[in-house]
C-alpha cells in the first residue's frame, strides 16, 4: 500500500489486523491518520471492539444459563449448532 489516505471502506478492510496489532508501520500510521480525521470511522470501530468483547461474552457465559430456560429453547439451540 502506498502512503496515500485511506478511505473508510480500506479502513474497515484492515480493522481486524489493526486489532491485532498486524499492520505494517505504514498502515498503521495511515490507518490511525484516516482515525484522527473521520469521526465515523471512530464510531465504526468503537462499536467493532464492542462486538468483540460481546462476543467473547457470550461465550464465556454460555454454560451459565438462568434456569427459567425452557428445555424447548436449550434443545432448538443446540440443535440449530449441530446443523453448521
Amino acid at each position: 500500500m502506498s502512503a496515500r489516505t485511506l478511505s473508510c471502506r480500506e479502513l474497515i478492510e484492515f480493522l481486524a489486523d489493526y486489532l491485532d496489532a498486524a499492520l505494517p508501520p505504514a498502515q498503521q500510521a495511515a490507518f490511525e491518520a484516516h482515525l484522527a480525521l473521520c469521526p465515523d470511522c471512530v464510531d465504526y470501530l468503537a462499536s467493532y471492539r464492542e462486538t468483540i468483547r460481546l462476543g467473547k461474552l457470550a461465550f464465556s457465559a454460555a454454560s451459565e444459563l438462568p434456569e427459567d430456560v425452557p428445555a424447548e429453547l436449550i434443545d432448538a439451540i443446540l440443535a440449530a449448532r449441530k446443523r453448521r
